[in-house]
């Protein structure tokens, strides 16, 4: 019996093939639309989820104060009012996995005929720990190298690539302003950060060498920051607190005084941005579903027309003994073949175009299993849904009124 049906939808779709051709076009275009803008969005999410995760996890960092000369204020980091202690300190609390104080700023480098200016960072070993940044050539540099102020140093892969082409740069020594330094490591490359950086433009140096060597400090052992790594997401506002509490008693600041220090919370500012991007995915995902609304109202439209048309046939199947039930099933079949139909030339022309824009754009896109099977149900169910009313009406006729309709 459904077989029968089945061949009599298809004759009745081939009766009026460009008809039903454009009103499977809705489908096609809803169905594509949606494969489309999920696979940006969700390429957009997994584009800066790749980025944060360069940035290291559960990360905040401490800067030194301001200070105020006839009125005028400096900016963070501007009054030497952390250290190295305040380091050792806040490494000895619960919840601190990972403690870096560090010392930046940019320089010129110099290698043979070629220079670069590039950002040079002074820090302890912990620093590539809690960056999560490993080391793909070479060595790194260990906590006696801190103490003898070593001139070693560790680049990134666009400091190697500028200052020494294709020449391997182990062994070999460049200079940053005056003093040489031997390049013991090239970092992993982490490509840009959320601010749009280049992380591998990076020179990485032990901090006391940067305090004596290429910064200078106006204090023995301070530093423009000092960054932490607490050991779980959850436990990041308490360590934040605590290393707050520990500062303020260090700096023997007494109750209503203002920090001289500033705190930046490196992961929530990630996490903003990742809530911004699978935001922007859903509303895409919304947008492209309004043409599935339009392509269902499609199929409500020209399956009414079709019973209209063919009002005298369903009397005369009623009149041999056809039942509502069988008529019902019969004109549902026909919207379903072409709301499935439809549904499966959008998923293959989406999928088409999603990869078209990843091969000619260099765009990430992201084609998800589950998403492709969402969009194509969702679809088939709009189908299903405006297909039901044409349906119904089809089966609730009078047999002898459509046996008279002209």
């Amino acid at each position: 019996m459904l077989k029968a049906m089945l061949s009599e939808a298809w004759l009745a779709m081939g009766a009026n093939r460009l008809r039903t051709a454009l009103t499977m076009l809705g489908m096609v275009i809803g169905v594509g639309a949606v494969v489309i803008m999920m696979a940006i969005g969700q390429g957009a999410q997994y584009a800066v989820q790749q980025t944060i995760s360069t940035m290291g996890s559960n990360l905040f960092i401490v800067l030194s104060g301001s200070f105020t000369t006839a009125g005028v204020r400096s900016g963070s980091a501007g009054a030497p009012t952390l250290n190295v202690a305040d380091g050792a300190a806040i490494a000895e609390l619960d919840g601190v996995s990972n403690v870096a104080p560090t010392h930046q700023g940019t320089r010129q480098l110099v290698y043979g005929s070629q220079n670069w200016s590039s950002q040079v960072i002074g820090t302890t070993p912990e620093y590539l720990d809690a960056r999560a940044w490993n080391i793909v050539n070479g060595a790194g540099f260990g906590d006696s190298d801190v103490r003898s102020a070593t001139r070693v140093a560790l680049i990134g892969k666009t400091v190697a690539q500028n200052l020494f082409g294709d020449d391997d740069p182990i062994g070999k020594t460049m200079r940053i302003q005056q003093n040489p330094f031997v390049v013991i490591g090239v970092l992993g490359s982490k490509g840009q950060n959320l601010d749009g950086r280049d992380q591998d433009d990076t020179v990485i140096i032990p901090l006391s060498t940067a305090q004596r060597k290429v910064f200078g400090t106006p204090f023995l052992g301070s530093v423009r920051m000092i960054m932490v790594q607490a050991d779980s997401a959850e436990n990041m506002p308490r360590v934040m607190d605590s290393v707050t509490s520990l500062l303020r008693q260090r700096h023997r600041l007494r109750e209503g005084m203002p920090d001289d220090f500033f705190m930046r919370n490196l992961s929530a500012a990630a996490e903003s941005e990742a809530e911004t991007t699978r935001t922007m995915s859903i509303l895409l995902g919304a947008i492209a579903s309004i043409s599935l609304l339009v392509g269902g109202i499609g199929i409500m439209n020209i399956m009414l027309v079709s019973v209209t048309e063919r009002t005298r046939e369903i009397g005369i199947r009623m009149a041999i003994g056809a039942r509502q039930k069988d008529i019902l099933t019969q004109f549902l079949l026909e919207a379903v073949m072409i709301s499935f139909a439809g549904c499966l030339l959008g998923l293959l022309l989406g999928l088409a175009i999603a990869l078209g824009i990843n091969a000619f754009t260099g765009m990430v896109v992201v084609i998800s299993g589950s998403a492709a099977l969402v969009a194509f149900a969702v679809a088939a169910t709009v189908g299903i849904f405006f297909g039901w009313y044409p349906a119904r009406k089809a089966a609730q006729l009078d047999p002898i009124e459509a046996l008279r309709y002209q």
